[in-house]
């Protein structure tokens, strides 16, 4: 089972990280919990993206883990089902992506990248949903195509950044131009 590498000094974008990527479920979710308080800090359960997700178990088939070169875990991205309830109550499922989380020690090494991959190349082209996000739209925009185009009548539980509500799709025209994200209760 992998383990949590404890943070040491490296140079920062040295070298790329080799890593292997494997699926959230095969590690030890007291690792994967002790990885997200170094990312985010123990205070990371007050954010308003697990109000989001509030009661709803996240997707193992679009949830990653990243070990290093020493099969150590360096990160991991979880994705939940959530919905956009539109004004008149129809719930639109989407695919929240996040957390993705990296050790500090181990951060611009590519890991996030990888685990992003990893989570989006999973999704079915058959029938994508909509994917969702809170984050940086430059980062997020210029790899993976997430904007906050659409994003501007939508609602959250809670403080939130609107320029940071983020959606990738296929078919924008698909998106409700209101509405408030949530777990997606069917």
């Amino acid at each position: 089972m992998a383990a949590i590498r404890r943070a040491k000094p490296h140079h920062p974008k040295a070298t790329r990280a080799l890593s292997t990527i494997i699926p959230l479920a095969d590690v030890d979710q007291d690792l994967v919990e002790a990885l997200l308080d170094a990312a985010f800090e123990p205070a990371r359960h007050r954010r308003t993206a697990y109000k989001v997700r509030e009661g709803m178990e996240w997707l193992p088939g679009l949830s990653f883990a990243a070990l290093d070169a020493d099969d150590l875990l360096a990160g991991t991205i979880q994705c939940w089902p959530v919905a956009l309830t539109d004004p008149a109550g129809r719930a639109h499922p989407m695919i929240m992506v996040g957390p993705v989380a990296v050790l500090p020690a181990q951060q611009g090494l590519g890991y996030g990248k990888a685990l992003m991959t990893a989570a989006l190349t999973a999704i079915d082209p058959r029938a994508p949903l909509p994917q969702v996000m809170i984050g940086d739209p430059d980062y997020y925009g210029r790899f993976f195509g997430f904007s906050n185009a659409h994003t501007a009548g939508w609602q959250l539980p809670g403080p939130f950044e609107p320029h940071r509500l983020l959606c990738r799709t296929d078919n924008p025209l698909v998106l409700p131009q209101q509405g408030t994200l949530g777990p997606w209760r069917r």
